[in-house]
C-alpha cells in the first residue's frame, strides 16, 4: 500500500508540474490552476503517507493476546528537546522576518498560522523537561 501511494503521489505532483505550464488569464487557464494546487495537495499527502507509514506488523494465526501489563512510560529522548528547540527557533525567525519586511500586521498573521507549530514544540520541550525530572 505504501508503494501505491508513493506511485500515486508523485503522479499527481507530475500532473501537477505539467498543469503549471498551461495556467492562464482564460477560463482553461484557470481550471489548470486548480488542477496544479489541488494535485499537487494530494500529490503531496499521498507522498508524506507513503513515506512516513509503518508498515503494520503481520501475524501468522490469531492467538490469544497475554493480559497488558502496567504500562511504563518510556524515557523521552533528548532528540525530543532538540525538535522542539529548533521548530521554536525556526517560528522565532519566520515571525522576525514578517515583521521586517511586512510590519505588525503581517507578524500578527503569521503568528496565527504558526500557533499549531508553536504548541507542537512547546508540547515537545515540556514532555522532555518533564520526564528527565527525578521525582
Amino acid at each position: 500500500m505504501r508503494w501505491l501511494a508513493l506511485l500515486a503521489g508523485v503522479a499527481l505532483i507530475a500532473l501537477a508540474i505539467v498543469a503549471v505550464t498551461r495556467v492562464a488569464d482564460t477560463r482553461e487557464g484557470l481550471v489548470a490552476e486548480v488542477v496544479t494546487l489541488l494535485g499537487a495537495l494530494a500529490g503531496v499527502s499521498l507522498l508524506i503517507y507513503g513515506l512516513a507509514a509503518r508498515p503494520r506488523p503481520r501475524e501468522a494465526s490469531v492467538a490469544p493476546r497475554p493480559a497488558p501489563s502496567v504500562a511504563t512510560p518510556r524515557p523521552r529522548s533528548s532528540r525530543d528537546l532538540l525538535l522542539g528547540v529548533v521548530g521554536i527557533a525556526l517560528a522565532l525567525v519566520l515571525l522576525g522576518g514578517l515583521a521586517f519586511s511586512g510590519g505588525f500586521l503581517e507578524a500578527a498573521f503569521g503568528l496565527a498560522l504558526l500557533l499549531p507549530m508553536l504548541g507542537g514544540c512547546l508540547y515537545l520541550c515540556l514532555r522532555y523537561l518533564r520526564a528527565s525530572r527525578p521525582d
